[in-house]
């Protein structure tokens, strides 16, 4: 076997060092070549699988490839992120990330996954503010006359969620914390699920997902004592905080999008690009604004960086009210 010069050997592995730079750019230039999934760990109809569906036809029309949502229920989204997790990183196939996922790093002892190790972030999508709402049964009309009539009844308040460790379970949990009530947590396997039994009268309160629940607020269907944000809705102006009868309350939902850790780099941004340009669409920031959600464009690193900063904040809360996983 004849010796390779050394001008030919270091030609040859010039080459061979570019071949990872050039297999990436080929990568981001091909994909997707094939359906793209997002995993959702919530019910249809629920915030995360409406705000899904909107941005996932956006991507099917743009993208030329079907962006399909697929609904994995079960413990609070941690069914879902375990089949992520587990999934081939190829760029197939993604997390629809929310607070919940924040949440549940505290709440869940034995997870098989470390949700900020192996999610990879991709992109923010939208915030959302959670509402106070009572069923039209109940007899306050503001945030002090519930307080008043939850202590008068102590434990015979049922405040339904969407599932334990969701936005609209954490919001019920500050608010029961803050303003000393004893109320009965009653989880649902979705948000809309619960919203129903609101309307049903079943349920006395709730802390739903505008994305969720403005279309009965604005229709009278369920009545607003306040939303749980810091400031007020710009959808609903008069309707006062939380906050200003309990100082400090601010609760919030989030939705945004993971990846499997080890996902190509350039497929990450290719579609964090899309989704922030479609956040900038004007139908689609229309629909989100009747939705009363706010753009959330964010890079992958800012995406990361909010992720760790919700997870550190409801711990405190987890731990302030004892709240276990079931």
């Amino acid at each position: 076997m004849k010796t390779l010069h050394r001008r030919q050997f270091l030609h040859l592995a010039a080459g061979a060092a570019t071949l990872p730079a050039i297999s990436q750019i080929a990568t981001a230039e091909a994909w997707p070549s094939r359906p793209v999934t997002l995993i959702v760990g919530f019910a249809p109809g629920g915030a995360a699988d409406i705000v899904a569906r909107l941005i996932g036809q956006w991507l099917t029309e743009r993208l030329s490839q079907p962006f399909i949502i697929e609904n994995r229920l079960g413990a609070s989204s941690n069914i879902a992120t375990e089949a992520v997790v587990r999934a081939v990183p190829d760029g197939y196939t993604f997390l629809v990330v929310t607070s919940s996922n924040a949440v549940n790093a505290t709440l869940y002892d034995k997870l098989s996954f470390n949700f900020i190790r192996d999610i990879a972030p991709v992109a923010g999508v939208v915030r959302a503010p959670n509402f106070m709402v009572l069923s039209p049964a109940v007899p306050a009309r503001t945030v002090p006359e519930f307080i008043a009539y939850a202590k008068a009844n102590p434990g015979k308040v049922n405040f339904a969620s969407g599932g334990i460790g969701t936005s609209v379970h954490m919001s019920g949990e500050l608010f029961r914390i803050m303003a000393g009530i004893d109320m009965v947590h009653v989880p649902y396997r979705g948000e809309a699920s619960g919203l129903s039994d609101m309307l049903g009268g079943q349920m006395q309160v709730m802390f739903p997902t505008a994305t969720g629940s403005i279309e009965y607020i604005k229709a009278g269907r369920l009545r607003a004592l306040a939303v749980a944000t810091a400031g007020r809705s710009d959808d609903l102006p008069d309707l006062p905080t939380v906050g200003e009868f309990l100082p400090g309350y601010e609760a919030s939902g989030w939705t945004g999008l993971g990846a499997p850790k080890n996902t190509p780099s350039d497929i990450i941004e290719k579609l964090n690009t899309a989704f922030n340009t479609a956040l900038a669409d004007s139908r689609i920031r229309a629909r989100l604004a009747d939705l009363s959600s706010v753009p959330m464009p964010l890079s992958p690193a800012n995406f990361g960086k909010l992720i760790v900063e919700e997870t550190d904040k409801w711990a405190n809360v987890i731990r302030r009210a004892n709240v276990k996983a079931g």
